[in-house]
């Protein structure tokens, strides 16, 4: 069960092969993650973890493995590990910072397509048996509607490129950000004019929960939000009271609220009439399911991984 190097979810064997010669190396076999007390008596003699979404990296976590010396994070986003915590004991933490922006940000364009669209439905009523055009299913089209971005960081800036030559109009929200192409207003007002909302907001103290009742009474009733950024700066709840009272045109997520594990008080699952609701367009958190953009998070991971064990700081530490 031991091993020098632990992954927490199934890696390529091409990762495998730059990291074994270094030390045993030890991931799941299949694609869930190892309950968590199998992790924690795993953890016992590792020197080295690479973490993913589905960690919790706490007090308890650290505890379990008194020899690590590296977390290096397959993530762009570390919400769900305590740093603090880590840096006390000595554990050198590391992300992926720019890999996983591209991939994520053509993700969002085409959920905001596919809601706009109808493309749920669509499929659904060719499969139903198709007899030929209706007058039915008229969306949104994206030349000339007003696009509202949350967040201009690196994500935001991304989806604003790819969406430019669409013929939107494009609106951002940043304190401290700009972007090329992209008018700048207060939420309210980019809220009050907006077609399509898209948030690509990282989560922190200040952005959990923000989509809630309170901003969505501010969007047209037509309008469509989409979330590409974390579940929980999402209510979920106040989405589907929003959608069942016709408030809202649509909702379309890559991440969810359950998602989020270093919140105790997350829910623990997604809300049962949000997943019924005909004007929904989910996706499993495929923002940066391309093989190669993963194959590219993994080997710098295993890279930051092998700096440590090397004797030198990790070339993306936090």
């Amino acid at each position: 069960m031991s091993a020098r190097i632990l992954c927490t979810a199934r890696i390529f064997p091409e990762t495998a092969a730059l990291l074994a010669p270094v030390g045993g190396v030890a991931h799941p076999a299949g694609a869930a993650p190892w309950p968590r007390a199998e992790l924690l008596a795993r953890l016992r003699e590792a020197e080295a973890v690479m973490a993913f979404m589905t960690d919790r990296v706490d007090a308890a976590f650290l505890d379990a493995a008194p020899r690590l010396r590296v977390l290096a994070c397959a993530l762009k986003g570390y919400d769900n590990i305590d740093v603090s915590a880590c840096q006390a004991r000595g554990v050198e933490v590391s992300i992926v910072p720019d890999l996983l922006t591209s991939p994520t940000a053509e993700l969002a364009v085409a959920l905001t397509l596919g809601l706009a669209r109808h493309l749920r439905s669509g499929d659904a009523a060719v499969r139903a048996g198709f007899e030929g055009w209706r007058p039915e299913l008229y969306g949104l089209g994206l030349d000339g509607a007003v696009v509202t971005i949350l967040g201009l960081g690196a994500l935001g800036s991304a989806i604003a490129a790819r969406l430019a030559p669409f013929g939107c109009m494009l609106r951002g929200v940043d304190s401290a950000r700009e972007a090329p192409g992209v008018v700048r207003l207060p939420i309210g007002a980019a809220l009050r004019e907006a077609d399509i909302v898209i948030v690509a907001l990282p989560l922190n103290a200040q952005t959990r929960g923000l989509i809630g009742a309170e901003m969505l009474r501010l969007l047209p009733p037509h309008a469509l939000l989409v979330n590409i950024g974390r579940g929980s700066v999402v209510r979920e709840a106040d989405v589907l009271a929003a959608l069942e009272a016709g408030r809202l045109g649509g909702y379309a997520a890559d991440v969810f609220e359950m998602e989020d594990w270093a919140l105790e008080d997350r829910p623990r699952a997604i809300p049962p009439g949000l997943l019924m609701h005909p004007a929904t367009l989910f996706t499993p958190h495929l923002g940066s399911a391309t093989l190669a953009a993963r194959r590219a998070i993994e080997a710098r991971a295993a890279a930051n991984i092998l700096d440590v064990l090397d004797g030198r700081a990790a070339r993306d530490r936090i």
